[in-house]
């Protein structure tokens, strides 16, 4: 089949995807699987190395996805349930005063984050943020947006939360890597849609706490784990997947210091490691018997389980992309394009974002495009770290109203879909550009 033939067959099962994710409202893990087929066919593959591609897609992104993304529910349920989350609010609030509590907010928002998923951590802080709008009259988008925006940074660009953590495994792209620049563009992203753009957009927008949510302001347990245990647990895994990275630049091959590192930061060692940790100091230690520990995990891996399978369902897509000789010719056409790699990944995923809603459908999707490219132009080491952001970035801007996030924030703020878009969204959009610009900067020191 020639080239051209190759491409319309790529470009086609793109817009089949979008077309039955918009309009049919087909799962994305069936349309993934239903597209990744029709291409394979479509681009002359043997019926019987379509299914191979398939098997062999889904096996090579679960092996590493499923382990990383089912440890980390489990550490964020147990942080979620102990009151950890809580705990970080009360203390960040605290530590900055009343006056500067949405700096407060915004840093606790960014480390939550890290275990917790997005929604679950908004919904259990949200009523700290109802408090202190109540008890300082400000609007209540002055505390809300930079909770929002910690949250939204670190879901987006920090593993192990799964977008980044999908993306990397599509890529082939170091964790150590993608941690270290998640928070480099994590941080700059954090400050300007958070505190800074709250500050401006509390003023031209005064929101009260709605009355059908009728929350009282809630009275925490004393009893709650202590700041430095649970920020220790929230870092651990992340130190010791950087000391495998830092130690892989540093030491030779063949040192035992470097092989030790190596394995102790290895994503699935160092995430048990931290799960383990985690089920004993804010499980058993405080009280719950190891039934409840075990349910409190199995409940957990509900929300995973969607996540695991959508993104399996990409790997699918990327390898039939592969085998079938279209990801080659994609990866070369991009390669002859004359925009860089990293504003090629990040326009890719902006689109497929703004089309179909989901950060990780436009993830898995861009990722899996990309994945050729690596290969022809030989990319490696830190500058796929770079390209993770790009993709997270791209799939973190423009959310409207095809994004479940826009509504959660519409329904618990209170605000009409106009005031939505001029809060949450431009929020987003923010995260989005500053993470890509932070990223495209660092790329010109590790190209």
């Amino acid at each position: 089949m020639s080239d051209q033939m190759l491409i319309l067959v790529a470009l086609a099962g793109i817009f089949l995807l979008l077309f039955l994710v918009i309009k049919t409202k087909l799962h994305a893990f069936v349309a993934l699987l239903l597209v990744s087929l029709i291409v394979g066919i479509a681009a002359g593959m043997p019926l019987d190395e379509v299914v191979a591609s398939i098997q062999s897609g889904m096996g090579g992104t679960l092996g590493f996805v499923a382990v990383v993304v089912g440890l980390g529910a489990m550490f964020g349920r147990m942080l979620e349930v102990s009151g950890g989350a809580e705990r970080l609010a009360q203390t960040m609030i605290k530590k900055f005063g009343q006056d500067k509590a949405q700096w407060g907010l915004g840093i606790t928002g960014f480390l939550v984050a890290i275990p917790v998923f997005f929604d679950v951590g908004f919904i259990i802080l949200v009523p700290i943020v109802y408090g202190l709008a109540k008890k300082t009259g400000k609007s209540l988008l002055y505390y809300g947006i930079p909770l929002l925006a910690g949250l939204a940074v670190t879901h987006s660009f920090i593993p192990p939360t799964p977008g980044p953590i999908a993306v990397a495994d599509l890529l082939g792209a170091d964790l150590g890597w993608v941690i270290l620049f998640g928070f480099l563009a994590g941080i700059p992203s954090m400050i300007i849609a958070g505190p800074v753009f709250a500050k401006y957009i509390s003023k031209k927008i005064h929101v009260v706490v709605p009355e059908y949510m009728n929350v009282e302001e809630k009275e925490y347990d004393k009893d709650l784990p202590s700041f430095a245990l649970v920020a220790s647990l929230i870092f651990i895994p992340l130190v010791l997947i950087l000391l495998n990275t830092v130690s892989g630049v540093l030491l030779d091959e063949g040192n035992t210091i470097r092989s030790i590192l190596t394995f102790l930061g290895h994503p699935f060692v160092a995430l048990t490691i931290a799960t383990l940790m985690t089920f004993t100091f804010l499980g058993t230690k405080r009280g719950y018997s190891r039934q409840d520990v075990a349910d409190i995990a199995t409940k957990s891996l509900e929300p995973a389980g969607i996540i695991i399978l959508v993104t399996g369902a990409g790997g699918v897509f990327k390898q039939v992309l592969i085998d079938s000789g279209v990801g080659q010719v994609l990866g070369d056409m991009m390669a002859g394009s004359p925009l860089p790699p990293l504003v090629l990944a990040f326009l890719i995923a902006t689109v497929v974002r703004v089309a179909q809603g989901s950060a990780t459908v436009s993830m898995v999707t861009a990722a899996g495009l990309m994945s050729p490219l690596i290969a022809t132009l030989g990319l490696e080491g830190p500058i796929l770290g770079l390209m993770v952001i790009a993709i997270a970035a791209g799939a973190t801007v423009f959310s409207h109203v095809n994004d479940s996030g826009f509504w959660l924030v519409n329904r618990y703020f209170g605000l009409d879909v106009k005031d939505t878009l001029k809060t949450w969204t431009v929020m987003e959009t923010l995260i989005g550009f500053v993470g890509f610009g932070v990223a495209v900067i660092l790329s010109f020191f590790v190209a």
